[in-house]
């Protein structure tokens, strides 16, 4: 039986450089956004999924929509280190910044959630402790993470990919710290901002 419900409509932001794009690709084949688009598909189907990359100089959304449009919007992973005043940087913040605005869900993983701290008003730091590769160990989610939808079902401690060469210094006011670990005290977060909410990992 066909579904009357129009099918889900995502746009994933990859905050990668032209050149980092590339690297990856050399590297295992796909870009962040790419990776993305991939698992999406898979997860669901029917799903329209659209891609931007906020960084660049020419990004656009395609043309007749807008951010409202969508779903959700999804950021990917990023070299970007959002403590440096670059145009990507600036161009990057000023995207999630508009998400925030026009109401539209999103979720965040690694740089994604760097990205919605400083667009919400927090700060992001290199590592103060060392690099997390690989995987980071013992994530616990916080009183507010046990109750929260993001990590329904997760253990009282559970490791997850990570690749951390930046944390996050100080959450955005209205944000809500759900997990951390020894290594990262912000693994998890619910921020929200100018009527949006954000999810990140």
């Amino acid at each position: 039986m066909r579904s009357s419900h129009p099918p889900l409509r995502f746009l994933v932001a990859e905050s990668e450089t032209q050149q980092a794009r590339e690297k990856r690709r050399e590297s295992v084949g796909r870009s962040s956004g790419e990776t993305y688009l991939d698992i999406l598909h898979r997860l669901v189907p029917d799903a329209a999924c659209d891609r931007i990359q906020p960084a660049d100089t020419d990004a656009a959304l395609p043309p007749g929509l807008s951010l409202t449009g969508y779903d959700a919007v999804l950021l990917t992973g990023s070299p970007l280190h959002l403590y440096e005043e670059t145009p990507e940087t600036r161009r990057t913040v000023a995207f999630m910044r508009a998400v925030f605005a026009s109401g539209t869900p999103a979720f965040g993983s690694c740089a994604g959630l760097q990205v919605a701290t400083v667009a919400a008003g927090g700060s992001v730091r290199p590592n103060a402790r060392r690099l997390e590769a690989g995987f980071a160990r013992r994530i616990t989610p916080t009183g507010e993470g046990r109750a929260h939808p993001l990590l329904a079902g997760r253990l009282a401690a559970y490791d997850a990919p990570a690749i951390h060469t930046d944390e996050v210094e100080a959450l955005p006011p209205g944000a809500t710290l759900l997990a951390g670990n020894r290594l990262t005290a912000v693994q998890a977060a619910e921020i929200r901002f100018d009527g949006g909410v954000f999810w990140g990992v």
